[in-house]
């Protein structure tokens, strides 16, 4: 029942709010669960005074989503939280910007292991927002915080 619950939520976060009002939409790969693709068009409601897309705005299309691709691939029984965030604003964002956000098989073989083992994990991830041009718009570096459930 939690897996049910952990994929809707991930499929309706296209209605949460904050993502309708700045035009964020959400795509989830079918051949690739361990990547969140995120994109953002430019649009009169969601440009800043000076024409570019707010910060705020650019720093959502990162915010949850390692959090999603790791709790999706590591399955019920684990906690995973965000721990800490930077972004790096690089270029002003102009037209769509897409973030990739992808967490390899690989590494979520690890933390689940370590997590397995009793441990606290604090993964550090990094995901870059472009321009449809491939210009670096931000770099966000996301810190989690994973251990397996008790009880």
């Amino acid at each position: 029942m939690a897996g049910f619950l952990q994929n809707l939520m991930m499929k309706l976060v296209n209605f949460y709010p904050p993502f309708l009002g700045a035009g964020i939409k959400v795509a989830y790969p079918k051949d690739d669960p361990y990547t969140i693709v995120v994109r953002m068009r430019l649009r009169f409601y969601n440009r800043n005074l000076f024409g570019t897309h707010f910060g705020g705005s650019l720093y959502a299309m990162a915010d949850p989503f390692f959090v999603f691709v790791v709790t999706k691939n590591l399955g019920p029984g684990y906690l995973v939280w965000d721990k800490k965030a930077t972004i790096e604003f690089l270029k002003p964002g102009r037209g769509r910007v897409t973030g990739r956000y992808h967490v390899p098989s690989e590494e979520i073989a690890r933390v689940k292991a370590l997590a397995d083992g009793g441990e606290t994990v604090e993964p550090v991830y990094t995901g870059e927002i472009l321009a449809d041009d491939g210009t670096l718009v931000a770099r966000v570096t996301k810190t989690l915080w994973v251990r397996k459930k008790t009880g």
